[in-house]
């Protein structure tokens, strides 16, 4: 599946979760729901996959996890607060970069219009 038909997927099955949702809970509930309605639509999923940080040539466990890895290509990133700010798509750029991969998506659930809470983020890797 090429990347542009992942992330159209991805924002359907979105939209599908908040038409059923709607706005006001928390990430988590918003995050299975999302993950449920995918795998329900044969795309693969994973949730809560542990991302090490690189430092110094070592992976070190820090905490860090990705809401969702779709199809291996695809991060999504689900947030559910009254407005994005620049950490959220700082948070996003740092997980693409330290899993090479490019775009992501971050949606944010709480809000009216689900439409007006999904962010593309473009992350240039640098070649050698």
């Amino acid at each position: 599946m090429d990347i542009e038909k992942t992330c159209s997927g991805v924002i359907g099955a979105a939209i599908e979760v908040h038409r059923h949702l709607g706005p006001g809970l928390l990430e988590s509930a918003y995050e299975s729901c999302l993950a449920y309605e995918l795998r329900q639509r044969g795309v693969k999923v994973e949730a809560q996959q542990v991302l090490p940080v690189m430092y110094k040539g070592l992976a070190l466990d820090a905490g860090y996890r990705l809401d969702l890895l779709v199809e291996q290509t695809l991060i999504v990133e689900i947030k559910s607060v009254e407005e994005l700010h620049p950490i959220h798509t700082a948070q996003v750029l740092t997980y693409l970069k330290q899993m090479k991969l490019s775009p992501g998506l971050l949606i944010n659930f709480n809000v009216p219009m689900l439409r007006n809470g999904i962010k593309r983020i473009v992350h240039k890797h640098k070649t050698p």
